[in-house]
């Protein structure tokens, strides 16, 4: 059974944000010859790896939103400078927009059931983007979304 991540986007404003993040960032990769894989590293390792590595993705939330997603490749364990294991989320680079999805303040991450998470949208002014900002909040905090 599949079961995805799902993590706040601290620093990122929105999906375009995060799009020209990653642009860079691959930029920067293949320059030094890497692999153009998205990682993020945090502290706890997962658990449940299997299910996530089972075509899991991490969800990310964006200004208290669920925006979009990245598949999850793998799961490293890396070690920091200060000695304590952590894990290395490997994402696939694609970002895939989702139908929004309010949610409340959390630390780190957590587990989001496959049958919890927001649809996938192809258009994505499906998701608002042309509204203005205000009105596309309050129309998901009236669960209009």
């Amino acid at each position: 059974m599949t079961l995805h991540l799902l993590k706040f986007c601290v620093g990122i404003d929105s999906v375009e944000d995060l799009e020209a993040y990653r642009a860079r960032r691959s930029k920067e990769q293949a320059a030094r010859g890497e692999p153009l894989h998205s990682v993020h590293v945090t502290r706890m390792f997962p658990k449940q790896a299997g299910k996530l590595l089972d075509g899991g993705s991490l969800y990310w939330v964006i200004k208290r939103v669920i925006q979009c997603r990245q598949r999850i490749v793998s799961l490293d364990e890396v070690m920091g400078e200060d000695g304590i294991r952590r894990c290395a989320i490997v994402m696939d680079p694609e970002i895939i927009r989702t139908a929004p999805a309010a949610r409340r303040p959390f630390q780190g991450w957590r587990y989001l059931k496959a049958e919890e998470a927001p649809m996938d949208i192809s258009d994505p002014a499906a998701g608002g983007e042309s509204l203005p900002p205000d009105l596309r909040r309050k129309l998901i905090e009236i669960g209009a979304w």
